[in-house]
């Protein structure tokens, strides 16, 4: 008799036939276990009738009983020599397997790289991504995915062998079924997940309304972000709008947030398409901004100038400063002004609602005694703008307290404050004559890059070696619209 093997396998792995069948057959099971128990008793009625009616019953018994004894002696001991011996060997380890503990012994370099791609919304599209991973020896250690009409974006954070080349990594991606596929490098910043990471630029944007341009870009990446007022620094209405619920313009590269503020906020990310899940985060982010109102960090320190130069305080300022500001405008000469503002005099006051609005930057106010005992007012104002992907310094102190290194504690603290927002460097736009900007930004001691056009000098500090795909070339490379006037006029009378 022969049994069909597709029908056999079929039949046994199903669970319902496996019941059936032991409810059909268990009067048989019960049957030969009951045949089973009388014959064990039989023979042991056997052997006790031989031991006990035998002349030679009792030896047999001491005998019987020394042999187990020994027996389970043997057994102890064969059982504790052999519990610790290694297992059988079963074949030769999966190559993945021997590969990954190849390379955990060889400490082989890693570098973490972020990918995102775009997947068609089916199952086995992503086993498919991981397995062509999984094939470069590239480990997963993030994964978020961002649904679209006509697929899904899958955003990775990966640590690869050092010698992969994106160009490699992005041919594998796109045979898995990968289009769009866009790569760079990673930090260690980026570790962080997601959520942990969004409620930290929560918590930071809440505690300072400066904080908010750099969140945005934190949050999405590398872009860049232009707030455009409702009104012009004259006075005009400028005639920027955004929808309420912001939009996505351009191919989705460009995205549209109303400034809480007055005016628009515009992001632009040319490389790379936003999500809508990126768009609903950042809008959440501009909320939470324009629920909070005004707001700055209450902190300030009080420091004794070298070589007898009074004492001072240092503190952030904002819009609410602007009327002593303006008074020390009053104070300053116009040599002095001048060289800030590179412009009329007469103007210097109307770029002082835009300097000090959080939404361009921070703004730190040194403040002194005017005599011993006297009131105190502002004295000098350092200024670190975000302008565009670069982020601009710039200083007015006082006549009277010129020389007394007020410009290089404003210089290096406003330098302290784009390091901890990431910029790779800061630039200062001043006149040539100007010895005293020059001097305080030497005194950084941090590479510095020169360019100079009719009379115009622009110093750039490096505050990093971004990596290599990032890189921008030195300022004496740069095309000769670099020497732009800023908004609000360039730096600094130190």
């Amino acid at each position: 008799m022969t049994t069909d093997p597709t029908t056999e396998a079929t039949r046994t792995s199903d669970p319902r036939g496996k019941a059936a069948s032991a409810r059909r057959h268990h009067w048989r099971r019960d049957l030969v276990e009951l045949a089973a128990m009388f014959a064990a008793v039989a023979v042991v009625d056997l052997v006790a009738k031989m031991v006990a009616h035998g002349p030679d019953g009792p030896y047999l018994l001491g005998v019987s009983a020394v042999a187990l004894v020994a027996t389970a002696a043997f057994h102890t001991w064969w059982a504790r020599r052999h519990s610790h011996a290694p297992p059988p060997d079963t074949g030769p380890a999966p190559e993945a397997a021997t590969k990954a503990a190849t390379e955990a012994v060889a400490g082989r370099a890693t570098v973490l790289w972020r990918m995102r791609t775009t997947v068609r919304d089916e199952p086995g599209s992503l086993a498919a991504l991981c397995g062509a991973l999984a094939g470069l020896g590239v480990d997963i250690l993030t994964l978020q995915t961002h649904p679209l009409a006509d697929g899904t974006v899958d955003e990775f954070l990966l640590r690869a062998p050092a010698g992969l080349q994106a160009a490699e990594l992005s041919r594998a991606v796109g045979a898995a079924g990968g289009r769009d596929t866009w790569t760079e490098r990673a930090d260690a910043h980026d570790l962080v997940d997601t959520p942990a990471r969004v409620l930290g630029l929560a918590t930071r944007t809440a505690l300072d309304a400066a904080e908010l341009p750099l969140a945005l870009r934190q949050l999405l990446g590398r872009c860049t972000i232009h707030s455009l007022p409702s009104v012009s620094l004259s006075g005009r209405p400028t005639g920027v709008s955004a929808p309420v619920e912001g939009a996505l313009e351009d191919g989705d590269t460009v995205m549209r947030l109303r400034d809480p503020r007055g005016g628009v906020l515009t992001i632009e990310r040319a490389y790379l398409p936003f999500t809508p899940t990126e768009f609903a985060r950042a809008r959440a982010l501009v909320e939470l901004d324009a629920r909070l109102g005004p707001r700055l960090p209450r902190g300030r320190d009080t420091l004794t100038l070298p070589e007898g130069g009074g004492e001072i305080t240092v503190r952030r300022v904002d819009q609410k400063d602007a009327v002593a500001a303006r008074a020390m405008h009053d104070r300053c000469s116009d040599r002095t002004l001048a060289a800030r503002y590179h412009g009329p005099v007469g103007d210097a006051d109307r770029y002082l609602d835009h300097l000090l609005s959080p939404r361009f930057g921070r703004t730190l106010a040194v403040e002194a005694a005017e005599g011993p005992g006297g009131p105190r007012r502002l004295v000098a104002l350092g200024h670190l703008l975000w302008d565009g992907d670069e982020t601009e310094v710039a200083l007015l102190v006082e006549d009277d307290w010129q020389r007394r290194g007020v410009g290089s504690e404003l210089l290096g603290r406003l330098v302290a404050l784009a390091r901890e927002a990431r910029c790779e460097s800061v630039y200062a736009v001043t006149q040539s004559s100007n010895t005293g900007m020059v001097a305080a930004m030497r005194a950084l001691d941090l590479p510095l890059d020169y360019q100079i056009e009719e009379g115009t000098l622009v110093i750039t500090a490096r505050l990093s070696t971004p990596p290599a795909a990032d890189r921008r070339p030195p300022a004496e490379e740069r095309p000769p619209h670099a020497l732009r006037q800023p908004a609000a006029g360039g730096p600094a009378a130190g």
